[in-house]
């Protein structure tokens, strides 16, 4: 019983005896690497990217100074363009070497520990110098440089084909910020750094928008949305139908990824159906009520597209993004789109029998002899297809030398138009060549009552010769 007390003493005894040795163990270290440090800097220093771990103040400016004198920088560009940078090129240099003893004083010896977990990166102003100007020639004699081998950047663009659109990717290029690489170049230096790869330090032009690009993927969503739909435009029987094919055409997305419409191509598009379709100042065949077929030019009669408007229609009808069948915007109508697209109600005048006839959806309301304008005094009324622009009763016409009250009043050409003529007692045969009117239709009284009866504003007005 007792051996067994003694022997727990004894090993209490060493235990403490083994604890005091190694705390006194600890303290020693730790007070040897104190003095140690009071001359030395910490591990992991270092001053203006060069290493002085371990070395006394003197050992640091030979180190700096060392490193500085073989100093080279490599300049890794894009398409394998490589450069090196001498120290001797551009005087580089080491100054302010006080600055490094006031470091060594300011460092604490006895926290050396700290250092073991943490790096001492120091950067000292006017350590290291050199001469700007000779970096900036060095750099601009370089490949990098060099404008004749720059390709620009470009962003990701949209191809159409028949499956829709398709991104293609962005062009990099290599076209250098110049700028960016005086920067980093100088940065890389004065850290002293050897190698500076221009493409991770961003030192080049880049594309704004790439495959990746929420914008681009909003852009070419849009794009198939517009160019997926089809637009057709009506001309009675004749359609005309545009879809992708056509529409593609039309559409660009701008540097901001905006998808905008070329008005100019639509433009074109709607210039094809105008010449196709317009009819306002064509000649037209026209088959007279004695069955003779006659060419009419002139007039202001027809067809006419609102080119303005239709284009602007034709946008809104693409941001839709549904199917649409619509006719034109038309700036002015007529009766029909068959081929002389007077339809069967008109009125027919031959200038050359002074006669006038009267149609309505195809039948003869009323006819009889007219007397038209002055031939004698080059006021003959011109021949073409006209549009009634109004109708009047009860009013007076008036001209240079004439003021003369009518009953019916039916303008179709400027101040020309169909009207009662009660002061004349005879109408018809040649009468027109001598004592015409001023250009107006001079008709019977009871033939301009039933025309006006039953008239309405648009009606085509045929006037041709034989």
């Amino acid at each position: 019983m007792r051996k067994q007390r003694r022997k727990q003493k004894n090993k209490i005894m060493n235990n403490k005896k083994g604890i005091i040795i190694v705390i006194s163990t600890l303290i020693f270290m730790y007070l040897g690497m104190s003095i140690f440090y009071m001359n030395h800097f910490y591990s992991g220093t270092q001053i203006n990217g060069i290493d002085v771990s371990f070395k006394t103040i003197n050992g640091a400016e030979e180190k700096i100074s060392s490193v500085i004198s073989t100093y080279s920088l490599e300049v890794e560009g894009r398409d394998g363009v490589k450069s090196k940078i001498n120290g001797n090129e551009i005087g580089l240099v080491c100054n302010e070497k006080d600055r490094i003893k006031e470091l060594k004083n300011k460092q604490n010896p006895f926290k050396w520990i700290t250092s073991l977990f943490s790096k001492n990166q120091v950067q000292i102003d006017g350590l290291i110098t050199f001469d700007k100007e000779l970096l900036k020639e060095k750099l601009n004699k370089e490949n990098f440089f060099s404008s004749k081998k720059v390709t620009e950047p470009k962003n990701v663009s949209f191809e159409y084909s028949n499956d829709g659109y398709k991104m293609i990717a962005e062009v990099n290029g290599n076209k250098i910020k110049k700028d960016a690489v005086y920067e980093n170049v100088e940065n890389a230096i004065l850290n002293q750094k050897n190698i500076l790869n221009l493409d991770e330090a961003n030192c080049y032009e880049k594309p704004k928008y790439t495959l990746k690009s929420k914008e681009a993927k909003e852009a070419m969503d849009l794009l198939n949305k517009y160019t997926s739909l089809k637009i057709t435009h009506t001309f009675g029987d004749n359609k005309e139908v545009v879809d992708g094919s056509t529409i593609n055409k039309w559409l660009y997305v701008d540097e901001n990824m905006n998808v905008a419409f070329n008005e100019g191509q639509i433009r074109t598009y709607v210039d094809s159906l105008s010449a196709k379709y317009n009819t306002f100042g064509k000649t037209r065949t026209f088959t007279t009520s004695s069955a003779k077929v006659v060419q009419v030019s002139g007039g202001n009669y027809g067809w006419i597209i609102n080119k303005p408007e239709e284009v602007k229609s034709l946008i809104e009808v693409i941001k839709k993004g549904k199917d649409v069948t619509k006719e034109p915007i038309y700036l002015q109508k007529a009766a029909s789109h068959n081929t002389d697209d007077i339809g069967n109600t008109y009125v027919e005048i031959n200038l050359t029998k002074q006669h006038l006839w009267f149609y309505k959806n195809g039948a003869l309301v009323t006819e009889g002899d007219v007397v038209t304008g002055n031939a004698s005094q080059n006021l003959g009324t011109p021949a073409g297809t006209y549009v009634l622009n109004y109708k009047e009763r009860n009013a007076t016409l008036k001209g240079e030398n004439y003021s003369t009250p009518v009953d019916f009043w039916m303008p179709f050409n400027g101040n020309i138009g169909i009207h009662d003529a009660t002061w004349r007692t005879e109408f018809g045969k040649d009468i027109y060549v001598k004592n015409g009117s001023h250009g107006c239709i001079n008709s019977p009284y009871s033939l301009a009552n039933a025309i006006y009866d039953n008239i309405v504003p648009g009606t085509p007005i045929v006037c041709y010769t034989e």
